[in-house]
């Protein structure tokens, strides 16, 4: 069994910081789940593009206001408490934030712990993470 707290683990370094953002990582790859599971903030007036082409992403807002655009379709999709969205198909998009947004985030494959966004919106394939 596995039991961490959110209050200890952004005291440690497991607290990524990035532009526009703020995460922590409560289960990453060496947990061994499949998964990882973050929690992370989106900063208000944060605009973030991003593209995770090597991960799919489940994210529910627990927190906060704004808008997910999905830049295939241009579609754009409110966000706020209750609202989940999946990235089923490596969706590159935009996310948007009105006031901070408290997110609780689910990657697949896991991620390992330091990996940002690059140059391209996103997290490096596992045999690059550790260059990350």
């Amino acid at each position: 069994m596995i039991v961490r707290d959110l209050k200890t683990a952004e005291t440690s370094d497991r607290r990524v910081e990035s532009d526009g953002w703020t995460s922590v990582r409560l289960l990453l790859k060496d947990d061994g789940m499949g998964f990882s599971f973050h929690i992370t903030t989106i900063h208000e007036g944060a605009e973030l593009e991003m593209h995770y082409k090597n991960h799919l992403e489940s994210v529910y807002c627990v927190a906060g206001e704004g808008s997910i655009e999905d830049l295939a379709t241009g579609e754009i999709h409110a966000i706020r408490p209750g609202v989940m969205y999946a990235l089923d198909r490596h969706d590159k998009h935009v996310l948007r934030a009105v006031k901070a947004m408290t997110m609780a985030c689910v990657f697949n494959p896991p991620v390992t712990g330091r990996e940002v966004h690059g140059p391209d919106g996103a997290y490096p394939a596992e045999a690059d993470a550790a260059s990350a």
